[in-house]
C-alpha cells in the first residue's frame, strides 16, 4: 500500500487497476497542489511488485513538481535479511533494492529498526528510527514494571539492540541458542543473565516469522519459574500464525507495528500504529 502525505496534512491514495495485459493504469490527482510542495511517499511493504508503482508514482511527482520536496517512510524494509551472500550464485537482493530505492531521488528515506545496519547503509540518506516509542507504549499496556519485572533479549544480537533503551532496568537476560547446524533446527537455548524466577518477563525482538526463537524461549523461561510472559516485535510477518506463539497460554500478549503484520487476533495480538 503506498500514500501520499501532503504539507497541509491531506493523505493521496492513487488509483491503481490493472490493463487485461496485466499492466498498471495508475491515476494519481493532484491538482491545486503547490509547485513548492512537500511529498512524502508512505510505503507500507505487502509484495516486491509494488516497488515498480512507487517508481511510477515518484517520477511522475517529480515530473510535475520538480521543486517540491519528496521523501519516502518506508518502515518495512524489504530483503533485509539477504543483508550478505557468501557465493557468487546468491542475488544481493538487498544491494540492489537499495540501489533501485536511491535511484529514484529522494530527499530522506525513513525507516523502522531496520533488520540489518548493512540496509541503512546501503540506503542514501536513510534515517533509522528506533522503535522506543513502541516498546514504552507495549510496556505500558502490558502493565509491566520495569524496575521490578524482567526484560529478556532472544540471542546476543537484540540484546546489543535494544538494551541500552532501558538503562532503568534492573533486571536483564538474553537467549543463547543450541542450533543444528546442519539443518538450522533450534534445538533449545541456555539463558544468560538474572534469574527470572516470580517475575513477569517482557520480551523484545526486531522481526518474527514463526516465532522459534521466542517461543523457545518462552518455555525455557517457564521452566526457569517466571510468570506472564509479554512479547514486542517491531515487524512480524502474518506467517505468525503458523507458528506457536498465538495458540495455547505459554505467551500472554504480542504486541507488534503495523509496518508488515495484517492480521487481526485482539484475544493475544495487539497491533500499534507506527503509519501515521
Amino acid at each position: 500500500m503506498i500514500n501520499l502525505l501532503l504539507k497541509s496534512g491531506e493523505i493521496i491514495y492513487p488509483e491503481i487497476i490493472r490493463y487485461p495485459d496485466g499492466t498498471f493504469k495508475i491515476d494519481l490527482e493532484l491538482s491545486g497542489i503547490s509547485q513548492n510542495d512537500y511529498f512524502r511517499f508512505t510505503w507500507k511493504y505487502e509484495k516486491e511488485e509494488e516497488m515498480l508503482i512507487l517508481a511510477y508514482l515518484a517520477k511522475n511527482v517529480q515530473e510535475r513538481f520538480p521543486h517540491a520536496d519528496t521523501e519516502l517512510y518506508l518502515p518495512y524494509l524489504p530483503n533485509a535479511r539477504m543483508d550478505r551472500v557468501h557465493n557468487d550464485y546468491e542475488v544481493f537482493t538487498l544491494k540492489y533494492f537499495c540501489q533501485m530505492i536511491n535511484s529514484l531521488g529522494f530527499s530522506r528515506v525513513i525507516v523502522l529498526d531496520v533488520h540489518s545496519s548493512v540496509g541503512a547503509a546501503l540506503l542514501d540518506r536513510c534515517t533509522n528510527l528506533s522503535p522506543k516509542k513502541y516498546i514504552r507504549e507495549a510496556i505500558k499496556s502490558s502493565g509491566f514494571d520495569i524496575i521490578n519485572d524482567y526484560i529478556f533479549f532472544p540471542d546476543e544480537g537484540s540484546c546489543k539492540r535494544y538494551s541500552g533503551l532501558f538503562p532503568d532496568c534492573k533486571h536483564t537476560g538474553f537467549g543463547i541458542k543450541k542450533r543444528d547446524w546442519s539443518t538450522g533446527k533450534i534445538l533449545g537455548l541456555d539463558i544468560a543473565g538474572d534469574s527470572p524466577k516470580d517475575r513477569n518477563v517482557f520480551i523484545i525482538d526486531d522481526i518474527c516469522s514463526y516465532g522459534g526463537t521466542v517461543f523457545h524461549s518462552a518455555k525455557k523461561l517457564k521452566s526457569m519459574g517466571c510468570k506472564n510472559i509479554d512479547v514486542f516485535f517491531t515487524h512480524c510477518e502474518n506467517s505468525i500464525e503458523k507458528g506457536e506463539l498465538l495458540k495455547g497460554d505459554l505467551i500472554h500478549r504480542i504486541y507488534t507495528t503495523n509496518s508488515l503484520c495484517t492480521l487481526n487476533d485482539t484475544h493475544k495480538l495487539f497491533i500499534l500504529d507506527c503509519l501515521n
